[in-house]
């Protein structure tokens, strides 16, 4: 699924604009210089002889042995090559110099970027970060600090950057989870206050928390009654640390702290792709109108984000859901992934339809069936046998909602909703010119909607 078959969208940063790991020499015999980037903006220098040919096991023996990470951990890490328009998982047998001579053959397939963008596209770079395959019930066994910290600084850049959206009780633990981590769990209220602003906060809350919705009420209050809120949230959840842990714990204790609470969010360890979703309608002049949207898929299930509002639209695990992916049959129109999942209309249980705009959804839809490959030959048979029991063959649990921003909210989305009644699928709210369709035959298990007749609904 990696490499060939799968890439994820980077934010689009001007944090490595201007990085390059892979020489662009057509020299290549002779020695030549590699930068392999870590997250927490810290890199690992190599000389690797042969660059043309050397592939990605071959690159992670070194990258280990200059870390000094255990050989019993070789799977937690993957090698990804990130440009600011697209991000891509290698496998072993990958050779990252060639990868990157085609990669604007990449970038014309799996972005929406115009040809001046992708002319003008930095080289890639080289990063070494967490395997999206890799299970996050073995993280909480690793006891390497190196391995931990990786993981640290990747699930904490995430957090900063908004990518995985949570609540406050989650963003005010895990900032003062970071800030003992980093100056020690015995400060006083004031030497946290000092801490928190000589490093500011965007360091120790998501930036969208730092700087505030920008509303009428925020500004009358300003920016510094804001600033000292946060603040007080900081040292109160700092203080907790402390008194949980006796005093002075281990960084390896602090470090499976701060990812076992990330661990509460469902979509920790995804691979994130972007999309755009229809709008609901609100007007004649507000009809088209579409939302960009997050979509991470892990080995859990498939989730989408609003970018813009740092929270969950829906979030359904595999054995909640159909999916499929349409390609464009007439200029102008879109990729398509299709989400099908259960809802409800007016008391009434129906099957709701989610229409996903991008022209990764080739790529989601490989990526959603690989994961259920996998999830179905691992070592948790409840959940294999879940996902026969509750697939396409039955009716799914009904998803909850709630106020929390890691919850679905279906009812912002604009969906088709149909109901089936053994013979026929009718189609519900709003009407159309063809009132029904024909459900495909159907595997036992996990399956495709047919989702032929409603791309003009």
């Amino acid at each position: 699924m990696e490499g060939d078959n799968c890439s994820f969208p980077a934010d689009l940063s001007d944090d490595h604009s201007q990085r390059g790991s892979v020489a662009s020499s057509a020299t290549l015999s002779r020695a030549q210089d590699v930068l392999v980037y870590l997250f927490g903006e810290s890199a690992v220098h190599l000389s690797m002889e042969g660059l043309g040919s050397v592939s990605v096991q071959e690159l992670g023996r070194s990258v280990r042995e200059a870390l000094q990470i255990p050989e019993s951990a070789p799977d937690t890490f993957a090698f990804w090559l990130c440009s600011p328009l697209l991000e891509l998982q290698l496998k072993a047998r990958h050779q990252p110099y060639k990868l990157c001579r085609q990669w604007q053959d990449l970038l014309y397939r799996f972005t929406d970027a115009s040809e001046d963008d992708i002319s003008q596209a930095d080289e890639p770079y080289l990063q070494y970060r967490r395997n999206v395959f890799y299970p996050k019930s073995k993280e909480l066994q690793i006891k390497d600090e190196t391995v931990l910290r990786l993981l640290y600084e990747e699930a904490r850049s995430n957090i900063l950057s908004g990518r995985y959206p949570c609540d406050p009780e989650h963003w005010a633990g895990l900032g003062a989870l970071s800030l003992a981590l980093e100056e020690g769990p015995g400060l006083d209220s004031q030497q946290i206050t000092t801490k928190i602003r000589e490093k500011k906060l965007p360091s120790f809350v998501p930036a969208h928390v730092a700087v505030g919705s920008g509303g009428f009420f925020s500004t009358l209050r300003g920016k510094s009654s804001r600033q000292a809120e946060l603040e007080q949230k900081l040292s109160e959840e700092y203080g907790k640390i402390s008194k949980s842990t006796g005093g002075s714990p281990e960084p390896q204790q602090l470090l499976h702290q701060y990812l076992s609470m990330c661990h509460t969010l469902p979509y920790y360890g995804c691979a994130f792709f972007c999309g755009e979703i229809d709008k609901p309608v609100q007007g004649i002049l507000q009809r088209g109108r579409r939302k960009a949207v997050s979509v991470g898929i892990c080995l859990d299930g498939v989730y989408v984000m609003d970018v813009k509002e740092k929270h969950v639209l829906l979030g359904l695990r595999f054995s909640e859901l159909s999916w499929d992916h349409s390609r464009p049959e007439e200029e102008g129109d879109s990729h398509i992934l299709w989400l099908e999942f259960d809802g409800e209309e007016d008391g009434t249980p129906v099957n709701k339809l989610l229409k996903i705009y991008s022209k990764q959804a080739e790529l989601m839809s490989g990526f959603i069936e690989f994961c259920v490959e996998l999830m179905s030959t691992s070592e948790e048979p409840a959940r294999q046998e879940a996902g026969t029991r509750n697939g396409r063959g039955g009716r799914r649990g009904m998803l909850q909602r709630q106020g929390s921003v890691v919850c679905s909210r279906v009812h912002s989305l604009n969906t088709i909703s149909y109901v089936d009644n053994g013979k026929e699928i009718k189609r519900l709210k709003p009407k159309r010119a063809a009132s029904f369709f024909t459900r495909q035959a159907t595997a036992p298990t996990y399956s495709a909607v047919n989702t032929e007749s409603l791309e003009q609904g």
